[in-house]
């Protein structure tokens, strides 16, 4: 099986390959700190667009930086396994910015993609893939799916007994 964790470096070599081969490329981003049917709902939807998904996963220091002081659950290392495991995910880059912004203006995909809780304008690179024409997605979620929903179940059922 190809190694689908990829270094900055070797995500941009293997997109300039993947572009020469005439591939569309997608690219998503998030913590996916507790991997729940949503999140695998949602990259399903995605992976339908494009032939080749990458996802970029939040370093645990961006994580903390966004969701506070108690997040991540899972360390980047193994969050990234979980969502590498995931058969619509081609290859995941971990980044380490606040955003992805960065990522997105060197990757430029033709696919950005969304979860339904975001509105299009909300949605950090939306800039840069309109000024080359590629295509911002937003793809509906699955409803009753969220880390923090999750994470309040756990609480009630572990604190009740």
């Amino acid at each position: 099986m190809k190694r689908k964790i990829k270094s900055i470096g070797s995500i941009l070599k293997l997109v300039s390959q993947l572009r020469r081969e005439g591939k569309s490329i997608g690219f998503t981003n998030g913590c996916f700190d507790i991997l729940h049917p949503g999140h695998v709902s949602y990259l399903r939807k995605a992976k339908k667009y494009v032939d080749v998904l990458i996802l970029g996963l939040n370093s645990d220091r961006s994580v903390k930086k966004n969701k506070g002081p108690n997040r991540p659950f899972n360390n980047e290392k193994d969050r990234a396994e979980v969502v590498a495991g995931l058969e619509a995910v081609d290859y995941v880059v971990i980044f380490d910015a606040p955003t992805p912004y960065d990522i997105i203006k060197k990757i430029k995909p033709d696919y950005l993609f969304k979860g339904g809780d975001w509105r299009k304008q909300e949605v950090v690179g939306r800039d840069i893939l309109e000024s080359y024409g590629g295509k911002v997605v937003i793809v509906p979620y699955l409803k009753g799916y969220s880390t923090t929903s999750m994470v309040k179940k756990i609480c009630r059922k572990a604190c009740t007994g």
